[in-house]
């Protein structure tokens, strides 16, 4: 009692000493009063609200991750016996800033070709990075320091976070036209108009396949004319490049526009994640590169990328850095990999295909040879932002108010039903 009392006398006589020097006494709670609750993030903020609904008929086609027929969350092979290698057999000492050598290796000949000269050459400027999310904040921090009179031009739609990565690197966002409602695929002749009139030496951001959240992607001869027209406007290529392999099952064929660029002489800028094509989403593994014209020059361009991840994460994580290199550095590892992503593939095509049926023989009106037009996880329905209202409020089915499906969330089990859901609420459209 006495002590507590001793306490309370010693405060009241330092707040009447620094009254007496004119400084107020401020209350503990007030230091961030001002601070207002973020808004919720559109994509999470579904899983959230299935999570939290009891009917037993719910259905989650708004989360971006791959899940089995059964909607179970799938850890492959390879991975697990990546992981039985190092459990025991390796330390967990701080990579380098720049992160795994191995892995960036490993991953460099997954975008650029097994037997790219840029590689043997030494001109690419690469760091290990935290995902896909990771290698597009460094490069948008890099783009803000060395060229800080820049915009970067993002076609609408794009992931979300996309927008959110180059604000706050303070770079400022133009967009160009990509999505063609009325058709539901590719607005190509809106998107050349755009690359024509955007200012010569325009960065652009580019999704090297499976076009999030839309699935639609050019042609090859598409990507050949904007490769063209990049080269005469003297633009550079970001590319964001998530689902190297998920998308068509061939981690050759879905690098092809990216191939095309090189071909064509482009200094190009690649972020590479494995969370979808490996599974890796808890692990924050991936890659950012960048061609320069020489040997010299990328080593004084990693060196500043490296400079941009210190103050943010001073080195990144080590585990999934070892499976990734552990599954691509052997034979037969990255033989059962390449096997376990292509049966990844072919159950979204294949999900793609049931849905559409479903919805042709239940004699709805509207045309649906989109849902088989377009590629990767997501298919972008055409549904409004009412209709999904609906389908959340009367049939227990989430989704982004924007209509993406996830494919990954549609199963053998439920597709019958979100397809019975998608006519009821089409069927007056």
């Amino acid at each position: 009692m006495f002590m507590a009392l001793q306490a309370a006398v010693s405060r009241k006589a330092i707040d009447r000493s620094l009254r007496c020097f004119g400084v107020g006494v401020r209350s503990m709670s007030s230091w961030w009063k001002s601070v207002e609750p973020a808004p919720k993030d559109p994509i999470l903020g579904v899983t959230e609200a299935f999570l939290a609904d009891p009917s037993p008929s719910k259905v989650n086609v708004g989360v971006g991750a791959y899940r089995d027929d059964n909607g179970k969350p799938v850890v492959l092979e390879c991975v697990r016996e990546a992981e039985r290698r190092i459990a025991g057999n390796l330390n967990m000492e701080y990579l380098p800033m720049g992160g795994s050598t191995n892995m960036v290796e490993e991953t460099l000949k997954l975008a650029y070709g097994d037997n790219s000269d840029f590689v043997k050459d030494k001109r690419i400027a690469a760091i290990q990075s935290l995902s896909g999310t990771g290698a597009c904040r460094i490069f948008a921090d890099f783009q803000k320091r060395f060229r800080p009179d820049s915009q970067i031009y993002i076609p609408v739609p794009t992931w979300s976070n996309h927008h959110n990565i180059w604000r706050d690197a303070q770079v400022p966002q133009r967009t160009y036209h990509y999505y063609h409602a009325e058709s539901r695929g590719l607005d190509f002749a809106a998107l050349m108009d755009d690359i024509k009139n955007a200012p010569n030496g325009s960065f652009f951001l580019l999704h090297a396949c499976a076009h999030n959240p839309t699935g639609v992607d050019p042609t090859e001869e598409q990507w050949r004319e904007i490769s063209y027209q990049f080269k005469v406007k003297g633009h550079f290529a970001f590319f964001d490049m998530a689902y190297q392999g998920f998308a068509s099952g061939d981690p050759e064929k879905d690098a092809k526009s990216i191939r095309i660029f090189l071909e064509d002489g482009h200094h190009i800028g690649i972020s590479q994640s494995y969370a979808k094509n490996m599974g890796l989403y808890g692990q924050r593994v991936g890659c950012l590169s960048v061609l320069c014209e020489d040997e010299k020059q990328a080593v004084a361009v990693k060196s500043q990328l490296q400079q941009l991840a210190r103050p943010m994460y001073s080195n990144p994580p080590v585990h999934g850095a070892l499976v990734v290199s552990i599954i691509l550095g052997d034979p037969d590892l990255k033989k059962l990999w390449l096997k376990e992503v292509k049966v990844m593939a072919d159950r979204i095509i294949g999900m793609r295909t049931a849905l559409r049926e479903n919805l042709e023989k239940l004699g709805s009106p509207l045309p649906w040879e989109h849902i088989t037009k377009q590629i990767g996880m997501f298919c972008y329905s055409g549904l409004t932002p009412e209709q999904v209202d609906r389908l959340t409020n009367e049939y227990h089915i989430y989704m982004t108010r924007n209509g993406r499906i996830s494919m990954a969330g549609v199963t053998s089990g439920n597709v019958s039903y979100l397809a019975n859901a998608i006519h009821e609420v089409t069927k007056s459209a």
